[in-house]
């Protein structure tokens, strides 16, 4: 029988209510198999731990530290955001992964995140075949923009779009019992760069039941200022109140964001705050209505106490189907959600080449987004609610969540020389 190899294991970019749900899918999962998986090191904040051999030993946690990682939110081992260059561009860095493998016995590459850690965990799954290094490694998806194609969803998605449904919803009724004497337009500016998929499960908030005005500015419909202050003068002429969700990156007709700073971030995008803000000067300029703005910010997307019971269990999954992917011998691909039935919602776990994944995002297609561009349509709302179904509350203790947190004990450097990280 082969000797077993160790695994390295790591999270990237923005991190979610429910990563280390996946986490926990992986820790678990190998650790049934300990023929073929020795041990699970990961990465100190994300590849980072990897290229400054800063690993942690999750031999170390107990059980039930482990499993307390499905209802802890936020990167339990830390995240990053550095984005590999091409295998000859940043030829050295390549070179590193390889000797801390090597070092380490590393045979099996888990990368949790968005797309941008598709693409680094594509190009590490090249190793083997350019350079003759043995690893197999998996994408687990997890990006609340929920942009990732070929998987129906993705994880950290459907918690996210629990929380702006309900604050939507539970803003609008403040605002409402307040409008006749104060304020008139409430405005919230949620996460989606490119893609309005957050923005639209604001438009959850409203049903048969709900009678909201909600109005939602998507990345995908060019901001019509006159058109948009038209529809909030109508309804706050019909409701006495309006909702406004605006995405993060909702773009004037010229294509410039909103909220665009001028600055860049770690990946080269345009570092985005301030849509809302924005949007509210026109409602105070142009209408005169008094209005209240909130930006959603990182509370969207660490909200484990209202996590999506649907997301939680798929986050999970993906992390366990990783490892048994990889103990079929399966390299360079991703592990995804493939919807089955939409009522009654039924789903199972596909798989997606990372050549397909990588470097590729998904928006809200156009039969989503409602004719006049301010709302979501049925067949958005058949795909929504089922990502937001039922409810899975950490535990709690003295009134507040309890939380896990590991030792992240660290494992013993086995190469001589440092590693001094691109800037």
């Amino acid at each position: 029988m082969a000797e077993a190899k160790n695994a390295f294991y790591a999270q990237s970019g923005g991190v979610t209510a429910v990563i280390n749900a996946s986490a926990c899918g992986v820790l678990e999962t190998a650790r049934r198999h300990p023929d073929r998986i020795a041990n699970v090191y990961a990465g100190r904040n994300g590849i980072i731990g990897a290229l400054t051999e800063d690993l942690i030993d999750t031999g170390q946690e107990t059980p039930e530290a482990v499993a307390a990682l499905r209802h802890t939110p936020s990167g339990a081992f830390g995240s990053c955001r550095y984005k590999l260059k091409g295998l000859e561009e940043s030829r050295d860095e390549y070179e590193r992964l390889i000797e801390v493998f090597k070092a380490h016995n590393i045979g099996y590459f888990f990368y949790n995140g968005g797309g941008d850690s598709a693409d680094t965990c594509h190009k590490v799954s090249q190793l083997s075949a350019q350079w003759g290094f043995p690893i197999q490694a998996i994408h687990i998806p997890k990006t609340v923009d929920n942009d990732l194609p070929v998987t129906d969803n993705c994880p950290g998605f459907g918690s996210v779009a629990k929380y702006i449904a309900v604050s939507v919803r539970e803003a609008s009724y403040d605002v409402s019992s307040m409008a006749r004497t104060s304020t008139k337009v409430f405005i919230i500016e949620v996460m989606g760069r490119h893609a309005g998929w957050i923005a639209a499960a604001g438009g959850l908030a409203a049903d048969r039941d709900n009678d909201i005005p909600v109005v939602i500015l998507f990345p995908e419909v060019p901001f019509d200022q006159d058109r948009f202050l038209a529809r909030v003068r109508d309804c706050v002429a019909r409701h006495d109140y309006c909702s406004v969700v605006v995405s993060e990156g909702a773009r004037w007709p010229d294509g410039r964001f909103l909220a665009e700073q001028g600055t860049k971030d770690a990946f080269g995008h345009a570092q985005l705050g301030g849509a809302a803000p924005v949007v509210a000067a026109l409602v105070k300029q142009q209408l005169g209505f008094k209005y209240h703005w909130a930006v959603a910010d990182y509370l969207q997307r660490s909200a484990r106490h209202i996590a999506s019971k649907t997301d939680v269990d798929q986050a999970y999954a993906l992390g366990k189907a990783a490892v048994e992917f990889a103990l079929a011998g399966k390299n360079a691909i991703m592990p995804v959600i493939v919807r089955t039935s939409d009522n009654p919602y039924r789903w199972e776990i596909g798989l997606a080449d990372l050549k397909d994944v990588a470097n590729v995002e998904k928006f809200m297609p156009g039969e989503f987004i409602s004719a006049d561009g301010f709302g979501i349509t049925p067949a958005c709302r058949a795909y929504l609610e089922p990502l937001i179904q039922g409810e899975d509350y950490p535990p709690y203790r003295n009134g507040m969540p309890d939380y896990v947190r590991l030792r992240n004990a660290p494992v013993a450097k086995k190469t001589a020389a440092g590693f001094e990280l691109r800037r």
